[in-house]
């Protein structure tokens, strides 16, 4: 399939009116894709992948702003360290010390969001509120990491009721602590929930980044 340039325009005046960062999720896909999406002024580009990541980044424009939004384990992060603007989905103190770690030997601090647990589906990762706070007391030992906000995902459902819910309770530990965000990041704080089946009503339950992959690229390509 490809790309749908007709919804991506779309989904940027949606997203324009409500100051919210758009990241697509181009994983498995073509370079040439992600290009077309680039010549039309796409620079935010998110994938799961270490090793697909690393690549793209060594072919394609260096203006582009690439986000790891994939489950990243200690011992990759190095070879992301050099270059990531942002890495979503930080679960654990060990993987942010890490993450330091790396950070410190490139000298450069790098952004992070911590991933909070909110659905109810157990096969999701992400602190609980409990470990968020055990994080936030120790973040002074970590200098090298600015933690720029929080993100989630919410049950793969079409029970919309339960979905809201879970963007809710997001949202309520993003503002019990966005005053903390602000006092130790000098950017906006992000809260990144939505992905291409909710993302709209993530953006009414305050989300600012959205993660959308197949509505602008299709499904994915898994057959490689």
């Amino acid at each position: 399939m490809p790309v749908n340039t007709i919804a991506y325009q779309n989904i940027i005046k949606e997203l324009i009116s409500s100051s919210t960062i758009l990241v697509a999720v181009s994983k498995t896909k073509p370079n040439e894709d992600l290009m077309e999406l680039y010549e039309l002024g796409q620079r935010d580009f998110g994938e799961n992948y270490v090793q697909e990541l690393v690549d793209k980044a060594a072919s394609l424009p260096k203006d582009i702003r690439w986000h790891f939004i994939g489950h990243l384990q200690s011992n990759k992060v190095k070879y992301i360290a050099p270059f990531v603007h942002l890495i979503h989905g930080v679960d654990s103190l060990k993987l942010l010390q890490e993450i330091n770690k790396q950070a410190i030997k490139n000298n450069r601090v790098i952004d992070c969001l911590l991933q909070i647990h909110i659905a109810e589906e157990e096969t999701k990762f992400g602190l609980d509120e409990t470990e968020l706070e055990q994080i936030i007391t120790q973040i002074d030992q970590i200098p090298n990491i600015r933690i720029c906000g929080l993100m989630g995902m919410a049950s793969f459902s079409e029970d919309q009721h339960k979905v809201r819910n879970e963007f809710k309770k997001l949202n309520r530990i993003f503002t019990q602590n966005k005053p903390w965000f602000i006092k130790h990041s000098s950017k906006e704080p992000i809260l990144s929930m939505g992905m291409s089946g909710d993302y709209p009503m993530a953006i009414e339950e305050g989300s600012n980044l959205v993660r959308i992959g197949s509505l602008l690229f299709g499904a994915r390509n898994y057959t490689k």
